[in-house]
């Protein structure tokens, strides 16, 4: 079996996986509604350099972390935004999962 195949069928399994499909309906709600995506515009550029300023200095700033924070607590008070974090969690594990499975495979040579 050619493991480009296998690549394209993972591809496609993944995409009519109940995780995936959940996650892409639930950013599709949230899209329909302006004011609740530029929230979570907000939120996701917040959440960013917040990982960004950590993983290059090693340390948290506390101000950025609070302003991720707030708007999550913000976020999470509306049922499409709530849904929305639910659902990219589940797609996001499925995601690491699949990572983790190939990266054990080739351990090996990557040592």
């Amino acid at each position: 079996m050619n493991v480009y195949d296998t690549a394209n069928r993972l591809a496609q399994e993944i995409k009519q996986s109940e995780e995936y499909v959940n996650y892409k309906m639930a950013r599709q709600a949230l899209n329909l509604n302006a004011s609740l995506k530029e929230k979570m515009s907000k939120f996701e550029q917040a959440r960013y350099e917040t990982q960004l300023l950590t993983m290059q200095t090693g340390k948290q700033d506390e101000a950025k972390y609070k302003e991720v924070q707030d708007l999550y607590a913000e976020l999470i008070d509306i049922d499409d935004a709530k849904k929305y974090f639910e659902a990219e969690t589940k797609f996001n594990i499925i995601i690491a999962d699949v990572n983790k499975i190939i990266g054990e495979a080739i351990r090996d040579v990557m040592q």
